[in-house]
């Protein structure tokens, strides 16, 4: 018997099961399939929206960085190719079963820069081969004395040739260039000389080995060299001059958002609090510049770049940058500091911090134009000269503030030197501003020490003369 009894949360059903004194409650199937449903459902939208945002960032990436994109269908195509040593019975026939070794060098070698993939190359054969010959030779030796000291001869020469090889990539120069191919001259010496106690045709077993790295090596460089090359050179190229240019906004950006002078965007149309912190980029350029400064070396001469281009110099320029970049930081410290300057102090010094500020972002601009066009500048020494003006301007004032403290009148604003007036600016009051111009006379003699670097690259790297290019600009539009 069914029967309805009415409790404080709403209506309950209960029911009679015969042979029993008490009445069980009925609870409705349709809730619990419901929820259960709707946690199903749950699971499998947010599974979905996770698969959807991910998509959406890899493609935002590929159109922000098609480089990118193209670089991975590069990898797909030699490992593509490098497979039809499996698939096609003449060329498995031809290296034998040794045909992984060729799909195992494109995986290990193939990077993103043709400097970085022909680094990998380079080190990986020659690593290979050294010790695939070296490891023949020993096992030859130890093979004359005997089964008894056979083992004993490969161990102590493993053992000596791995320790002074690992100890040799503590060597900067081994390092920087050959690190790689250390690892590879141990593991395949070690491979060699190990496996040889065992296996009887160590000569074959060894060319074959070398012949598929090498067709894995040259399909890679090839491919890379080929098929929209990325130049290690010309990435370093353009760091360079992406950080001077992030360099010279952010200092104008900081000096003028803290005279209270309205700054939204720059000219690229960025937001400000994007283009005010560009210097940390900087601040942390300094392993991918030493890194592409290493692959670029490695590279054949392309486009502007000569075989021999002094890399160096742009390792010495970015050195020069960071060293700017670490003042802004301290100068935008400055500018939030907890404790401010008078509002009078402020506007009184605000014509000569964003006069200098101004000019040293000019210089910084134009160096951009100059690392950007490979053309020596016809005015940067003007340019230059205007800043150290700007500096002198400023230390004036500050010398100024000492002997003849700024005055704050009740009626007229900001004196010097009036003695009717009624407030002295405290001692204090008086540091932010004091350390803001310190800052920024800092930065304008590291901004000239970098317009010296750039002017030795561009010596060395034989840039072109302004006064050719410009005359070379006017007879084209005379033409037109």
């Amino acid at each position: 018997m069914v029967k309805e009894s009415k409790q404080s949360g709403g209506l309950e059903w209960r029911i009679n099961v015969p042979n029993e004194t008490t009445s069980k409650v009925l609870v409705p199937e349709s809730k619990s399939q419901i929820r259960v449903c709707n946690g199903l459902r749950g699971l499998i939208v947010g599974f979905v929206s996770r698969i959807w945002k991910f998509f959406q960032k890899a493609w935002s990436i590929a159109v922000r960085e098609p480089k990118k994109a193209i670089h991975g269908v590069k990898v797909g195509m030699a490992l593509s190719v490098v497979s039809l040593f499996y698939y096609m019975r003449p060329l498995y026939d031809g290296v034998g079963g040794n045909a992984m070794w060729a799909v195992m060098t494109v995986v290990v070698v193939f990077e993103y820069t043709v400097g970085a993939t022909l680094y990998k190359c380079v080190n990986r054969a020659t690593g290979t081969f050294l010790a695939g010959a070296l490891g023949l030779g020993v096992h030859w030796i130890a093979n004359q004395s005997g089964e008894k000291f056979e083992p004993i001869i490969l161990e102590v020469t493993v053992f000596l040739l791995a320790a002074a090889t690992t100890f040799s990539r503590f060597i900067p120069t081994i390092k920087a260039r050959f690190d790689y191919g250390a690892t590879i001259f141990i593991l395949t010496f070690s491979l060699v000389s190990v496996s040889g106690y065992r296996v009887d045709q160590l000569f074959e077993l060894a060319h074959q080995r070398l012949s598929t790295i090498a067709i894995g090596i040259s399909l890679c460089i090839i491919t890379t060299m080929i098929f929209c090359p990325v130049w290690a050179g010309n990435e370093l190229h353009y760091l360079i001059t992406n950080n001077t240019e992030k360099i010279a906004d952010s200092l104008n950006g900081c000096v003028v958002e803290y005279f209270g002078i309205n700054a939204n965007v720059n000219s690229k149309g960025e937001d400000s609090d994007k283009v005010f912190q560009g210097y940390k980029c900087v601040l942390n350029s300094k392993a991918t510049e030493e890194a592409m400064a290493n692959f670029a070396r490695w590279e054949p001469a392309h486009g502007r770049f000569s075989f021999r281009h002094p890399w160096n110099e742009y390792l010495k320029v970015g050195v020069l940058l960071r060293k700017c970049a670490y003042c802004i930081e301290s100068l935008n410290v400055s500018t939030n500091s907890d404790t401010e300057a008078p509002d009078f102090l402020k506007k009184h010094f605000s014509k000569y911090c964003i006069g200098l500020s101004s000019s040293s972002s000019d210089v910084l601009k134009e160096l951009a134009v100059t690392m950007n066009t490979m053309t020596k500048s016809t005015k940067i020494d003007l340019m230059v000269h205007e800043m150290n003006n700007a500096v002198q301007e400023l230390q004036g004032a500050l010398k100024s503030l000492e002997k003849q403290p700024i005055i704050k009148d009740s009626k007229n604003g900001t004196e010097e030197g009036n003695k009717s007036s009624t407030f002295i600016v405290p001692l204090m009051e008086m540091v932010p501003i004091v350390s803001i111009s310190t800052l920024l006379t800092e930065i304008a003699a590291r901004i000239e020490k970098s317009v010296e670097a750039v002017n030795e690259l561009a010596n060395k790297a034989e840039f072109e003369e302004g006064t050719k290019k410009s005359k070379q600009n006017e007879n084209q539009q005379n033409s037109n």
